[in-house]
């Protein structure tokens, strides 16, 4: 069952442990638990590594598209399997068959689209698409773990 949610980046930021720089999903449009997500992560100008990459051309680095996909994944697997608010933690394992297609540019609004490959109660697989507009800007598969924090 398709829910629409108001999961602004507040909500986000009560299941993800990143904070910014590093939190890549700045809202969830629709989740369907134990199947599906779509986030958006609205790409500024003012992102710290447009300084660097590349000066006079700003490109949102691969990497980085590859992680707000697995961003979105966790917040995903977080609200399937119950675990908000629990402490627990969505570990990357291994990603795959990653392919970058089109530029993601400041201004853009990248969608990110993640669906379950496989889902079991500590390791989840998924299949991403980072789209802008209806052209693909990144796709990978990707695994990840569920796991409690390291001790401080």
């Amino acid at each position: 069952m398709s829910e629409t949610l108001d999961y602004d980046v507040t909500k986000v930021m009560a299941v993800l442990p990143h904070r910014y720089p590093m939190l890549l999903v700045d809202r969830v449009e629709e989740i369907v638990k134990d199947e599906s997500i779509r986030a958006i992560k609205a790409v500024s100008m003012n992102e710290g590594f447009f300084q660097g990459h590349f000066p006079g051309r700003p490109i949102m680095p691969g990497v980085l598209i590859v992680e707000a996909l697995a961003q979105a994944a966790g917040v995903l697997a977080m609200e399937s399997l119950g675990l908000v608010d629990s402490g627990k933690l969505v570990y990357f394992m291994a990603i795959d068959g990653a392919k970058f297609r089109n530029p993601v540019e400041p201004g853009c609004l990248l969608s990110l689209n993640v669906e379950f490959v496989q889902k079991r109660a500590t390791v989840c697989k998924f299949a991403g698409k980072a789209m802008v507009g209806d052209k693909v800007a990144a796709q990978a598969n990707f695994t990840a773990m569920i796991a409690d924090p390291p001790k401080s």
